[in-house]
């Protein structure tokens, strides 16, 4: 079941859809259940709603296989240049400038978002849902990649479990590194990463986004026992190509339940 409703973010005082997957018998059962915030929302579970037609495909994915998670997903700006600005803890540095070309004025507003879930979006969904509080995943896609792995530094004491596709490290990779080196991580349990081969249709770009996510995955799995990062050869920076990866990153994030491929 899929519930829909607004939230107004002040840092970007701008209302903002949030869509709630509860599992199958939720309103039967008595028990708790672990959350996973997602980004890019309407992205996430139905194909009408997402940007270009193709999503996640998450409501059928846990549909079928009965996952019992409930997943929060917070709508993206639909304004590119603003969802960088959100998705991004900082101002693109010297990386980002080397693939693009140009210095980049955009970022630097993904704490504040960050800081709106933690403080106002996760205890309104633990007032309204009967959640597990201490057992919260995030995951993202790109951008949602990065501010998800921001997330878990500023946050390892809530995200316990991440997972991230083909992240945009690149806008903020200096920074974020830095950010690893520095925070402990000692709350997290599980980190998933993934990077396709054929993210752009330029190789040099192709080789430094893969580079750019592989230094990440060092670093993470310096201080996180259990870090997994796949490489998925043809894979482009395209919905129709991470919603295969959908059951590997669940699987991940959730090894206890049962029926996880979905079939």
């Amino acid at each position: 079941m899929l519930e829909k409703f607004t939230v107004y973010i002040p840092p970007f005082s701008q209302e903002r859809v949030v869509r709630v997957y509860l599992p199958m018998g939720y309103h039967e059962a008595k028990r708790q259940y672990p959350v996973l915030y997602m980004h890019d929302g309407q992205n996430v579970f139905e194909d009408h709603d997402a940007v270009g037609g193709a999503s996640l495909g998450l409501r059928d994915f846990l549909d079928k296989c009965e996952l019992d998670v409930i997943v929060v997903a917070i709508d993206g700006n639909p304004i590119k240049e603003d969802r960088v600005n959100e998705y991004c803890p900082w101002t693109g540095g010297e990386f980002s400038q080397m693939i693009t070309g140009q210095n980049s004025e955009f970022g630097g507003k993904g704490g504040a978002y960050i800081e709106f879930i933690v403080s106002e979006l996760k205890p309104l969904i633990d007032r309204s849902y009967r959640t597990i509080e201490y057992n919260t995943a995030m995951a993202g896609v790109s951008l949602g990649g990065l501010i998800s792995t921001y997330a878990a530094c500023r946050y390892p004491e809530i995200f316990s479990k991440v997972a991230v596709l083909s992240s945009a490290f690149w806008r903020n990779q200096e920074e974020i590194e830095q950010l690893i080196k520095q925070s402990s991580l000692s709350g997290i349990e599980q980190f998933y990463l993934d990077c396709g081969t054929s993210e752009t249709n330029d190789e040099w770009i192709n080789r430094k986004f893969f580079e750019s996510n592989q230094s990440i995955y060092e670093l993470l799995g310096r201080k996180i026992e259990n870090t997994s990062f796949e490489v998925v050869e043809g894979a482009e920076h395209h919905y129709s190509f991470f919603r295969k990866r959908v059951p590997d990153m669940m699987t991940f994030l959730f090894l206890d339940f049962r029926n996880i491929s979905g079939e």
